[in-house]
C-alpha cells in the first residue's frame, strides 16, 4: 500500500475537523433563521446566520466563508437589488443629491470624532480607533490599517461589530415597521423561470468580475446590481433567482461577518469592549437622529430614513430594505454616496487623526 502524501493527509485532517463545524453552523443557523423568521423579522435569514456564526467565531471555530463564496454571495444580493432598483435612484441623487451629500457628511464627521476621542483616550493602541472608527467599507480600511501601522485585527473587529450592530438595530426597526409581514425572501425575484435565472447568473458574474476589474468599491456587489438594473428598468432582461439560493447568499454574508469575531479578537479587545460598543451605538442613535431629521426635510418615512443613513453595511442594509416596506432607491442612492465617500475620506481622516496626537 502506498504511504499516505503529507500534504494529502493534512487535507484529510482539515476536512475532517472542518466538516462537523459546518455542519453545526447550518444546523443553529438554520433554527435562528426559523425563530426570528417566526417573530417577523424582516431579514431572518441574514440575522440567524450572523447570529449563529457570532457564536461559533468567539467559542473557537476554524471554519470561514472562502472569498469566492462571499464575492458571489455580493453579487446575487446585487442581482436581488436589482430587481427593485431602476433609473430612480439616478434621479433621486440629481434631486436630492446635495442634502444626501449633507447627510453622509455628518455621518463622516461623528465617525471621526469617535475615532479622534478613543485614540485621545488611549481605549485602543496606535490608531486602531481612528481606522476602526471609519462608517463603512470595513474590508478596505481592514487592508489599508495593516499597511499604515493599526492593528489589524482590532480594526476588523470594531468594523465588523459595527456592521453586526447595525444589521441587527436595522432589522428590529425594520421589524417594528412591518409588523406581521413575512419575514422571509422577498417577494419581488417572483417565481424563477430557467431563462431568467441563466441570464441573472450571467449578470451576476459579469458584473462582479467588472466591478472588481475597475476596483470599484463594493464592486462585486455594485457592478450586478449596475448592470441588473439598467437590464431590468429598459426590458432587455429580468432578474430572476430561486429562494434556495437566495438564502444561501444571506447566510454566506451573515457566516462572513460573524466569523469574524474570533475568540483571539475578542480577547485583546475584551478591556476596550464597552468603550467600543458605546461608541458604536452612540453613532448609531446620533445617524437615527438625523433620520428622524430627514423626514422633515423630504417626502420619505423613517424606515427609509433610517435604513439610509444606517452607518455601514451596504449589503446587510440592502436585504433589510427590500425585505420591508422601505424606499430601496433612496436607500441605495444615499448607502452607495456613504460607501465613495468614505472610501476616499476614511485613510485621510485616520491618518489626519493620527498626525494630530502625535
Amino acid at each position: 500500500m502506498l504511504a499516505m502524501k503529507p500534504a494529502d493527509l493534512d487535507l484529510r485532517r482539515s476536512v475532517a475537523y472542518a466538516a462537523p463545524q459546518w455542519i453545526g453552523l447550518v444546523a443553529a443557523s438554520a433554527g435562528l433563521s426559523v425563530v426570528l423568521s417566526a417573530a417577523g423579522f424582516p431579514a431572518a435569514l441574514l440575522l440567524g446566520p450572523m447570529l449563529a456564526a457570532i457564536g461559533f467565531g468567539v467559542s473557537g471555530a476554524a471554519i470561514r466563508v472562502p472569498k469566492a463564496g462571499f464575492l458571489a454571495a455580493q453579487a446575487l444580493i446585487g442581482c436581488l437589488v436589482a430587481h427593485a432598483v431602476n433609473a430612480s435612484i439616478v434621479r433621486t441623487l440629481m434631486a436630492d443629491g446635495i442634502l444626501m451629500l449633507a447627510v453622509v457628511g455628518v455621518t463622516v464627521l461623528a465617525s471621526a470624532s469617535v475615532g479622534w476621542l478613543l485614540t485621545r483616550i488611549r481605549l485602543l493602541p496606535g490608531t486602531t480607533a481612528a481606522w476602526g472608527s471609519s462608517p463603512g467599507a470595513a474590508a478596505a480600511m481592514v487592508a489599508m490599517a495593516e499597511e499604515y501601522g493599526a492593528d489589524p485585527r482590532l480594526v476588523a473587529f470594531m468594523q465588523y461589530l459595527r456592521v453586526a450592530c447595525v444589521a441587527l438595530s436595522a432589522s428590529i426597526v425594520a421589524r417594528l415597521f412591518v409588523g406581521d409581514a413575512p419575514a422571509g425572501l422577498p417577494a419581488p425575484v417572483g417565481a424563477p423561470e430557467p431563462g431568467a435565472v441563466l441570464a441573472t447568473l450571467a449578470v451576476a458574474a459579469l458584473g462582479a468580475w467588472l466591478g472588481r476589474r475597475l476596483n470599484i468599491p463594493s464592486g462585486a456587489m455594485i457592478g450586478p446590481l449596475v448592470i441588473g438594473a439598467t437590464l431590468h428598468a429598459t426590458g432587455q432582461a429580468s432578474m430572476s433567482l430561486p429562494d434556495w439560493l437566495l438564502a444561501l447568499a444571506y447566510a454566506a454574508v451573515g457566516w462572513t461577518v460573524g466569523l469574524r469575531f474570533t475568540r483571539a479578537t475578542v480577547r485583546a479587545t475584551l478591556y476596550a469592549l464597552p468603550g467600543v460598543l458605546a461608541a458604536t451605538l452612540g453613532l448609531i442613535a446620533l445617524c437615527g437622529v438625523w433620520a428622524f431629521g430627514l423626514t422633515f426635510v423630504l417626502p420619505i418615512d423613517l424606515l427609509t430614513a433610517i435604513l439610509a443613513t444606517s452607518p455601514g453595511g451596504l449589503d446587510s442594509v440592502a436585504i433589510i430594505a427590500v425585505g420591508s416596506r422601505a424606499d430601496v432607491s433612496f436607500v441605495l442612492a444615499v448607502q452607495t454616496l456613504r460607501l465613495l465617500v468614505v472610501i476616499i475620506t476614511g485613510p485621510l481622516v485616520a491618518k489626519w487623526i493620527s498626525r494630530s496626537l502625535g
